[in-house]
C-alpha cells in the first residue's frame, strides 16, 4: 500500500528540518573557526567576509593544546584498554561458571548505573588524597586516577552488554575447543572472542567516548600537568577577552578522533548494540 502523498510531504520537511537542525551548530562552529576574532565577537554573518586558518595555528600557542591533547588520548586509551580486558574477563566468568554470589554480582554491577556520576566525586576524591597521605603516591592530580576514575562508569556498562552477548554463543564451540585440547582461556581467546568481536568494539567505543569528553570529574582529578582536553578549553577565556574563534577551532580539533574513530568502526558500534539488546 503506498503512503499518502500528504504523509510524504510530511515526512520530508520533517527530516529535512531536523537535518537543518543538527548541521546549524556544526555550520556555526565551522565558519566561526575560519574568522578573524573581530569578525566573531561583532554581528553574526552566515557567510564569513574573511577567511583564515590562524585560528587552527593560533590554539597551539595560546594555550598548551598539545599538552592536553597527549593528556586526553593516553588517558582514553588506558581506560578503553582496561575496562575492554577486565570487562572480557569478568563477563565470560559470569557466562560460562557458575558460582555462589552470580546473580548478587549481575544485579550490583547493573545497579550502579541508576547512580548519577557527581555522588561518586566526593568519595573518589578522599579515596585517592587518603591513599596519597597513606603511601607518599600522589594519585590525585595524576592521569591514573582518572583511568581509575572512568572505570568506575565504562566498567559495569561493559560486562552487562558483554555477559549478554556471551551468553548469546552456543557453549558447544567452548566444548568443541576444549575437544581440541584448548583450556579456558583458550576456548576464550580462539572462540569466543572472535564471535563476539562487534560487541568488544561497540564496548570499546563506549568507554573511550566516556573518557574522551567528560568534564565534572576531569575538572577536580587534575592539575596543570595532568589536564585533559575537555578542561583546557576553558583557558581560551580569560578575565579580559574570549578567543571564540579559537574555540571553535580548538573544538574541531578535539573532535576529530571520536568522530573518525566512529566513522570507521560504526558497523561494528550498531551491531553490538542491537546484538546485546535482543540477545
Amino acid at each position: 500500500m503506498r503512503e499518502p502523498v500528504s504523509f510524504r510531504v510530511l515526512r520530508v520537511v520533517g527530516l529535512t528540518l531536523l537535518t537543518l537542525f543538527v548541521l546549524g551548530p556544526i555550520y556555526v562552529m565551522v565558519s566561526s573557526s575560519l574568522k578573524p576574532l573581530g569578525d566573531v565577537q561583532g554581528k553574526f554573518t552566515w557567510i564569513p567576509s574573511t577567511i583564515t586558518f590562524d585560528p587552527f595555528i593560533d590554539i597551539w600557542s595560546t594555550v598548551p593544546l598539545a599538552r592536553y591533547f597527549g593528556n586526553s588520548l593516553v588517558i582514553s586509551l588506558l581506560a578503553t584498554v582496561c575496562s575492554v580486558v577486565l570487562a572480557i574477563s569478568a563477563a565470560y566468568a559470569i557466562s560460562r561458571y557458575r558460582f555462589h554470589g552470580r546473580s548478587a554480582f549481575r544485579i550490583t554491577v547493573l545497579s550502579t548505573q541508576m547512580f548519577p556520576g557527581i555522588l561518586f566525586l566526593l568519595p573518589l576524591y578522599l579515596i585517592f588524597v587518603n591513599i596519597g597521605q597513606l603511601t607518599g603516591f600522589a594519585l590525585q592530580g595524576s592521569r591514573l586516577a582518572l583511568v581509575i576514575t572512568y572505570l568506575t562508569f565504562s566498567l559495569p556498562f561493559a560486562i552487562w552488554m558483554l555477559v549478554g552477548y556471551f551468553d548469546s554463543i552456543p557453549r558447544e564451540l567452548d566444548e568443541a575447543a576444549h575437544v581440541d585440547g584448548a583450556g579456558p582461556i583458550g576456548a576464550l581467546v580462539r572462540v569466543v572472542l572472535p564471535s563476539a568481536a562487534p560487541g568488544i568494539a561497540a564496548v570499546a567505543i563506549y568507554s573511550f567516548m566516556t573518557a574522551w569528553g567528560e568534564t565534572l570529574f576531569a575538572s577536580v582529578m587534575t592539575n596543570q600537568d595532568s589536564r585533559t582536553l575537555a578542561i583546557g578549553l576553558r583557558e581560551y577565556s580569560t578575565q579580559t577577552n574570549v578567543y571564540w574563534n579559537e574555540v571553535m577551532a580548538a573544538s574541531l580539533v578535539v573532535s576529530v578522533p571520536v568522530v573518525v574513530g566512529f566513522l570507521l568502526l560504526q558497523r561494528y558500534l550498531v551491531q553490538g548494540l542491537t546484538a546485546g539488546a535482543v540477545k
